[in-house]
């Protein structure tokens, strides 16, 4: 079923003004995961089976699909999502789609990882959105083509079964299956469209690319570092800071709201294991009047330990990129920055290398998700 029932069927006819006025969504716990289908850390679209009206790489556009009721083309509406042709039977007697007639895309993950919830959303498609969708994932190493993810051979796991979903809406699945998966194939019945696919997790990397690598960003998304917890989110996700890249403008980083007290704001991280630190940037990347003032990262180690200041209060600057060497390695399984009193950073890189117990438990974690 879908998170909540009531998007079930359909939307009303486009009746002007604002479009999304009347979109169907609600509050998933799972959205405070990454999104792993995100096209920063690398994810595409990389095959459909039939994108007449829409092209198949809409789905994965990270901002909120925009409707204009003027556009059309050659072939129809134009819609900022991925929309299939209708489907048509056998002939004049049985001028109907089969139960079993669907349309497919593959989407190869940004990052592998364990999913916790996956939104399929369909944003202005009121009369022509699907009756129905489906979702699988697999789990297939290295850079596999279209034809190889189609081959019998792999085996593909039903993270959601055929549901009903609503039209105009953020149909929200939440997902307990407690694999490693690389790839998802989101199907919709008989046909129709969708405007955006998010698949909401945390990344399981490869711990012998990371024993490959030597150091490496312990904290960084794409690794398998993540955010836990931050005292505001108003502006911009936290997650941003661990993006993979620099950041690209103002929004592509966390920005917190104006403090009027004597506090100051933060953020909490997971490293991707147990990890030896010994050089941190902090990046304050197209902040200029927002940046934050001061900002000190401290670790701890495990979930009970206490935190440690490796960095101490520092003078930021707004818009650049600030690095530190530090004196001596720091161990931790957590990391936390603060900055004062408020304001913002882009990108927090805390480079390093696992210890030996943390690549031992990053290797047990990789075999037990099957990877």
């Amino acid at each position: 079923m879908t998170a909540t029932s009531g998007f079930t069927g359909d939307a009303n006819p486009y009746g002007g003004g604002d479009p999304y006025a009347d979109y169907r969504t609600a509050d998933f716990p799972f959205t405070r995961h990454a999104n792993l289908a995100d096209r920063r850390l690398g994810a595409g679209v990389v095959a459909a089976n039939d994108e007449f009206f829409a092209q198949r790489e809409n789905l994965l556009v990270p901002e909120r699909a925009e409707f204009d009721p003027e556009h059309f083309g050659h072939k129809g509406k134009i819609m900022d999502g991925w929309e299939t042709r209708r489907r048509r039977g056998t002939g004049p007697q049985d001028p109907w789609p089969t139960d079993e007639d669907h349309d497919w895309a593959l989407v190869r993950l940004g990052a592998p990882g364990v999913i916790r919830g996956i939104i399929v959303d369909t944003a202005h498609f009121r009369g022509n959105y699907p009756q129905a969708v489906s979702v699988q994932a697999a789990s297939v190493p290295g850079s596999p083509a279209p034809e190889e993810l189609l081959s019998e051979d792999v085996k593909w796991t039903t993270l959601v079964p055929r549901t009903p979903v609503g039209g105009h809406a953020a149909n929200g699945f939440a997902v307990s299956v407690e694999q490693r998966f690389t790839h998802v194939r989101v199907n919709q019945h008989p046909d129709g469209g969708i405007a955006r696919l998010r698949v909401y997790g945390d990344v399981a990397p490869d711990p012998e690319w990371l024993a490959a690598l030597g150091t490496f960003d312990v904290v960084a998304l794409e690794n398998g570092g993540r955010v836990e917890d931050a005292s505001d989110l108003f502006y911009s996700p936290a997650t941003n800071t661990i993006q993979p890249g620099r950041s690209r403008k103002m929004d592509d980083g966390w920005e917190t709201r104006r403090r009027r007290d004597r506090g100051n704001d933060w953020i909490r991280y997971r490293l991707v294991t147990q990890s030896q630190i010994r050089a941190l940037e902090i990046d304050t990347a197209y902040l200029k009047g927002n940046s934050a003032g001061w900002a000190s990262v401290s670790v701890r180690d495990g979930e009970d330990g206490e935190w440690r200041e490796i960095l101490p209060r520092t003078r930021l600057q707004p818009d650049t990129n600030h690095r530190f060497v530090l004196p001596d390695p720091a161990v931790g399984t957590h990391a936390r920055i603060d900055i004062y009193p408020d304001g913002g950073i882009s990108r927090l890189r805390l480079y390093g290398s696992p210890t030996e117990a943390g690549a031992a438990r990053l290797a047990a974690r990789h075999q037990e998700l099957g990877g």
